[in-house]
């Protein structure tokens, strides 16, 4: 397999360029059996993808990574673990220090790590004030040694200068950035290359939409098979539909039998090659496509492959608008998918 590349994400730490994400662990995607899983995620770190993402809310996920540092203990102090903190919506309100240091807790808890190697805050409604001040009460826990790095997902580009200039050390910033989704483009990408943030991306692959399985396929029935295919179907329709999105399948399965590769691979490497972007996050629930992941770092796009995707993508209607905007609306479909509240769960 080839090389996975690194990138120092800050001074001193150091990442997998594709992170193994872990949203997919935690509910909504299949039984999860649990020495399977530990094992997968050996057979990632063993491969090179040493960075792992999780969060607070992803039911089950963080205790699971802290088995796996039980469980190999070889392994133990060769991956870092990025996880959220995504306090309830209906606790934004009163959120204040003491419960923002309880939940850091139980993330080193259910981890079993004395420090978080990276925090990315999420804050569900900008209507309800605070988001300054518990981002700056991470920063004092980062100072404090509970905490490594603190970053953001899914901020908006007002919020995200509001926080730097509050002073608070943002050290990335999680976003949905595919072919599927430039929303990063209308702003965001900027502001991150002035504050100097790198951006961590997730959704490349679609949640699976980005792949050979798809082209020339029907639109899946609804309801969808699992949580990503409902979300990111509805990224397809914001993009323009189902024809279109054929269209974008078959100008990257043209290239991808003249590169020798994948469609998947094709994406990943599209939205590794964005300026800015540090890491790419692949959700997994097994290691069927661990080969085909790392090979991502021997795949090379031309000019003549840019130019062939950006003939379908310009003609895309959509997502508009800023980061998580579409999801921040409750009422409309990327919201009402949603679960606002999953922090106080077990879990």
């Amino acid at each position: 397999m080839s090389a996975v590349a690194r990138i120092p994400l800050a001074p001193g730490y150091e990442i997998s360029r594709v992170l193994k994400g872990g949203w997919q662990l935690g509910g909504g995607h299949g039984r999860v059996v649990r020495a399977r899983a530990l094992a997968d995620m050996a057979a990632f770190v063993e491969a090179g993808i040493t960075t792992f993402d999780c969060a607070d809310i992803y039911t089950g996920v963080e205790a699971l990574i802290g088995a796996f540092r039980n469980a190999y203990p070889a392994l133990a102090d060769a991956f870092q673990v990025h996880t959220k903190f995504v306090p309830d919506l209906s606790a934004l309100a009163r959120l204040d220090r003491n419960a923002i240091q309880r939940i850091i807790d139980r993330s080193l808890a259910r981890l079993e790590v004395e420090r978080l190697d990276l925090v990315q805050f999420h804050w569900w409604d900008w209507n309800v004030p605070g988001h300054v001040d518990a981002a700056l009460a991470l920063d004092d826990l980062r100072r404090a040694g509970k905490i490594g790095l603190v970053g953001v997902t899914n901020y908006d580009v007002v919020h995200l200068r509001e926080l730097l200039d509050a002073g608070v050390s943002v050290a990335a910033h999680q976003i949905q950035y595919s072919l599927l989704d430039a929303r990063a483009e209308n702003g965001m990408t900027a502001l991150c290359a002035e504050r100097e943030v790198p951006i961590l991306s997730y959704g490349a692959l679609g949640g699976g939409f980005l792949s050979r399985t798809w082209l020339g396929a029907p639109a899946p029935a609804r309801p969808p098979a699992n949580r990503s295919l409902v979300k990111y179907g509805l990224i397809i329709d914001e993009f323009g539909g189902w024809a279109r999105f054929q269209e974008l399948l078959a100008a990257l399965d043209a290239i991808a039998d003249r590169r020798g590769a994948t469609i998947g691979q094709v994406a990943m490497r599209w939205a590794l090659d964005r300026p800015g972007v540090a890491g790419v996050i692949v959700g997994a629930t097994s290691v069927r496509h661990l080969a085909d992941t790392v090979g991502v770092f021997a795949l090379r796009l031309t000019d003549e492959d840019a130019r062939e995707i950006a003939a379908v993508t310009a003609g895309r209607t959509g997502p508009a608008g800023d980061c998580f905007g579409l999801e921040r609306d409750r009422d409309g479909p990327h919201g009402r998918i949603m679960n606002y509240e999953l922090n106080a769960q077990p879990g």
